[in-house]
């Protein structure tokens, strides 16, 4: 009987070493639910059944009692509250800091645009007179030129008529013995140079002319200035009448560049800034310029205004209706940047989360001012030696989303779909 007893006995104390101690959550906790998944919801703490991370505890709204909790109720102002994220669960997601700093700040704007030669370095030799080409001295377009040398002869018996008349001219002015009989003459003189020189006769033409007085019946026409050609529209031979084109030459020494840049860029743009200009052939070579015209009327589908961006090219490397972009380099002077991937955009307002120590951070609008490459000013809301979150910000979002740190914010909250949830659970 005692033996019975003692077996007895000995099977009570070993079913209650084998009946465990059940897990409660604690009575501020409403339920457990991982960051990435809002979705799931549980009674106790454990893993995630979709992602195996942590789940963490949604604190019950208005529960009176302190909490030892790292998740605060949101304050009565209705501005966002700190949050905790334990440094470990930190590391977990790939949070980085960055510290608020003062820089240097310097905005370069960069625009498309094409090049042109200068049309006031342009000439048209365009035949005054009715003739033939006797002979072209430029065959193609393309070819370099330099001042004085001929271009193109024409055979004209009017030039010679006219030459002839003005060295007749000449003579009788030098014969004539008094002033008065060379009045006559020497007005007559002044309307046939007039005619040569609306003939394309250089100055030094008619100089010549003047010192051999051998007219001639060939007009031979001269380049201006060193050059291109740019067209040749004539053939050795072909008949001519007074207003056909005959041969184009360009001086490309200095050519333009226009530019399109944004109608939003205009405020920052004034007549005599220098511009760098880069273009695909020459991708190791900078050309500097100077904005010469501003373009006062935009263009209404692209929003642009052109911009002449004046260029010396010597070496003849800027050819007109190359692609080239301009590059406008300004000084900002100094200010507060933080990353761009600090800052986290919410419709309304910019949002960073400022580390506060030991795994505390606080959500604060902020506001921005231009953005510098790959940083950003500061205009207001961040002070010089603050550390930011720099990266897996929308992950410390889901975070604060979780824990509400984020309400009054104008972000969609989880917390009534949540009890939604919840209720569902239950019934």
């Amino acid at each position: 009987m005692n033996k019975a007893i003692y077996l007895f006995a000995l099977l009570v104390v070993a079913l209650s070493a084998c009946k465990k101690t059940p897990i409660t959550k604690p009575p501020d906790v409403d339920y457990y639910t991982c960051t990435m998944h809002p979705s799931v919801h549980s009674e106790i703490p454990g893993k995630c059944p979709v992602c195996s991370m942590e789940l963490v505890p949604v604190m019950k709204k208005n529960y009176g009692s302190k909490t030892d909790s790292a998740i605060p109720a949101h304050p009565p102002d209705g501005k966002p509250s700190d949050f905790v994220v334990p440094v470990e669960r930190q590391q977990q997601i790939g949070v980085t800091y960055a510290t608020v700093e003062r820089k240097p700040l310097y905005h370069t704007i960069r625009a498309l645009g094409v090049v042109e030669a200068d049309i006031q370095r342009q000439w048209s030799f365009v035949a005054r007179v009715d003739g033939y080409v006797q002979k072209l001295f430029v065959a193609s377009p393309g070819e370099i030129v330099t001042k004085k040398v001929p271009i193109v002869s024409i055979y004209s018996p009017d030039v010679l008529t006219t030459e002839r008349e003005f060295a007749m001219l000449l003579k009788m002015r030098d014969e004539a013995k008094t002033a008065e009989s060379r009045e006559g003459p020497e007005r007559l003189i002044s309307s046939a140079r007039l005619r040569l020189q609306q003939w394309n006769l250089t100055p030094g033409q008619i100089a010549d002319l003047e010192s051999n007085r051998r007219p001639s019946d060939i007009l031979t026409l001269q380049s201006p200035f060193d050059g291109v050609v740019q067209e040749v529209s004539v053939r050795q031979g072909t008949s001519v009448k007074a207003g056909d084109k005959l041969v184009e030459v360009a001086d490309l020494s200095v050519v333009w560049v226009w530019a399109d840049f944004y109608e939003s860029e205009l405020s920052m743009l004034e007549k005599g800034q220098k511009v760098t200009v880069t273009t695909k052939s020459y991708p190791d070579e900078r050309f500097n310029g100077e904005v010469a015209v501003i373009n006062p009327f935009v263009e209404e589908v692209k929003r642009t205004c052109k911009v002449r961006i004046d260029i010396a090219n010597s070496k003849l490397k800027l050819r007109p209706g190359m692609y080239a972009t301009a590059e406008l380099g300004m000084d900002m002077g100094n200010g507060l940047v933080i990353p761009t991937s600090a800052v986290m955009p919410t419709g309304a307002r910019n949002v960073v989360f400022v580390d506060k120590g030991g795994g505390k951070l606080e959500p604060r609008p902020i506001q921005l001012g231009y953005q510098y490459a790959d940083y950003y000013e500061i205009a207001q809301g961040l002070s010089e030696g603050e550390r930011v979150v720099a990266s897996a910000n929308f992950l410390i979002d889901a975070e604060s989303k979780v824990q509400g740190a984020l309400k009054d914010f104008g972000e969609v909250q989880t917390s009534s779909h949540s009890e939604i949830s919840h209720d569902r659970a239950h019934h």
